[in-house]
């Protein structure tokens, strides 16, 4: 299906009396980019992590189709190689899976025990993949299923490779900073091709057989030459790029942020898909009224312009790591939990101070009026007050998919439970059901006296005056959660980059009483006014 955006609602936004919603950020129209391959087509097919798809993208008009859907049998798909009869097989990094999608459209799985598996190429009909991790192996796989032959072992997060004009198959080494290659049939050592890079995390191959490798760091495309290791800048482009592709000789890579670019002569640039957020997470406003996104893996601000401005991500120094909940406590500084972990980080300094770890899956975090930092902990079905010299409370156990944590005014800890559809609240040792009835809660706030909840599963923004107990449906039909009838898979993350990822429809308030929603479905952020 030819799509315009990833996610298309059913029905128009409805809204409560005296209320009005705006889009901050228009949708996406993918779940990000990552691998990157022309197929038999002529199209360029793009895995998305993220959101458990691939598309193809018509590169001359712009039409993108889903090839695999969320809810399918690809789960994280990270890369892709086409086998000389147009089968697909792609790398499933989260899962460890490879699998292949024949061209019929059937799909099947070759193997389910290759753990962080990402880079993957065929060469002579011979299929060729390695594993993105601490340790990681590279290996030939039999098209059968049978036991891989291993090349290499213990590389530190191998990814993207190719086949080079020598037979010679090329490797990025992120934890390295490093390009080699190796012959596929073992004779000889490993050699070194190029160091001291911008973190290269894929290599292609020229029409003049020069190596072309993205750097996720730096953001720079470079043409390297395999027998010297010279270099040349062939484009300066954001940090965060991915992978990329050779349709004849044009060239297009891929950002973790969903854009597709063309690179021309002379470092010049044309956006082939425009970007957007990948997966909108949590919302926090900082003093003076700026809105930031956790945005899977960077950390943005929204200007008022409506320009998104990078603070950090995965790759850059002092960065915490994959930001699933995050609160603003200062100019430029917050308090974020993902990965097992509670951080202060200041985006100003790009410094970030473990406060707490050995957690398990950390979603929304909130600070009390007194620097009480409470947590919810899904993964272990708590809530934990973090101090600030590193020491863990528990306040609540037992909870049933804890996501959102927000504070009242008298400094009460509520919680909601997205697995009981109910929001509670912490007293002492006890939990008392506050609102229930609900679906799916995720994101609350309280602001003024009222709690406002993001329940996904009935796609609602509902308001809850804690005084007076009166609920109110502000707005309903939003784009939040999967897309009706689709079961997400979930995705198991892997160290370093993330623990197990799960969506987190976010919620903040502004000082002028804005709230804002992450409409994680089709990735935009969205803002609720209420007319005074």
């Amino acid at each position: 299906m030819t799509q315009a955006a990833r996610y298309t609602s059913p029905a128009q936004f409805t809204l409560a009396e005296g209320w009005n919603l705006t889009r901050l950020t228009p949708p996406s129209r993918l779940f990000g980019a990552n691998g990157l391959r022309t197929g038999p087509d002529g199209r360029v097919y793009v895995a998305q992590v993220a959101g458990s798809q691939i598309s193809a993208l018509d590169i001359n008009t712009g039409n993108l189709e889903t090839i695999s859907a969320m809810g399918s049998d690809i789960v994280a798909p990270d890369d892709v190689a086409f086998d000389p009869t147009g089968d697909l097989y792609i790398t499933e990094y989260y899962d460890g899976r490879v699998s292949v999608r024949e061209s019929r459209g059937s799909t099947r799985l070759l193997r389910d025990d290759l753990p962080g598996v990402n880079g993957i190429t065929f060469h002579q009909g011979r299929l060729f993949v390695n594993e993105c991790r601490i340790g990681g192996r590279l290996m030939e796989l039999s098209l059968d299923g049978g036991a891989p032959r291993i090349l290499l072992e213990n590389l530190p997060m191998p990814n993207g490779m190719e086949v080079g004009p020598d037979g010679k198959l090329y490797y990025p080494v992120l934890g390295t900073n490093e390009i080699w290659r190796i012959d596929p049939d073992g004779n000889g050592e490993p050699e070194r091709v190029a160091a001291d890079l911008g973190v290269p995390d894929a290599v292609k191959f020229d029409s003049e057989g020069f190596i072309v490798s993205t750097q996720v760091a730096s953001g720079e495309v470079l043409r390297i030459n395999p027998r010297n290791g010279d270099r040349t800048v062939l484009a300066n482009l954001n940090p965060g790029l991915d992978n990329l592709t050779f349709v004849g000789d044009r060239l297009f890579v891929s950002s973790f942020t969903g854009q597709i670019t063309e690179i021309l002569e002379g470092g010049r640039t044309r956006t082939a898909l425009a970007d957007g957020l990948t997966w909108p997470l949590d919302l926090t406003v900082g003093p003076d009224g700026t809105l930031y996104i956790a945005d899977g893996t960077f950390l943005l601000a929204l200007e008022p312009s409506g320009e998104l401005r990078t603070l950090g991500m995965l790759f850059s120094p002092g960065y915490p790591g994959y930001i699933r909940g995050m609160t603003a406590v200062g100019d430029g500084e917050f308090i974020v939990a993902g990965n097992g972990t509670v951080s202060r980080y200041n985006a100003v300094t790009a410094e970030s101070e473990v406060l707490a770890e050995g957690l398990d899956q950390l979603y929304g975090v909130a600070v009390s009026a007194n620097g009480t930092i409470a947590v919810a902990d899904l993964g272990a079905g708590k809530v934990v007050a973090v101090g600030s010299s590193g020491q863990v409370e528990e306040l609540a156990s037992g909870l049933h998919d804890p996501m959102g944590v927000a504070f009242t005014a008298d400094g009460t800890c509520l919680v909601s439970e997205a697995g009981a559809g109910r929001i509670v609240a912490i007293n002492g040792s006890s939990v008392d059901t506050i609102v229930d009835g609900l679906e799916n809660p995720q994101g609350i706030l309280v602001r003024g006296g009222v709690l406002y909840i993001v329940d996904v599963g009935t796609k609602a923004l509902i308001s809850f005056d804690l005084s007076t107990k009166i609920q109110q449906r502000v707005a309903g039909n939003l784009p939040v959660g999967a897309p009706e009838g689709v079961t997400p898979k979930p995705l198991l993350g892997l160290a370093p980059f993330s623990g197990p990822q799960g969506p987190f429809a976010g919620i903040a308030a502004g000082p002028d009483g804005t709230i804002y929603v992450s409409a994680d479905a089709e990735g935009s952020v969205l803002a609720l006014r209420k007319a005074v």
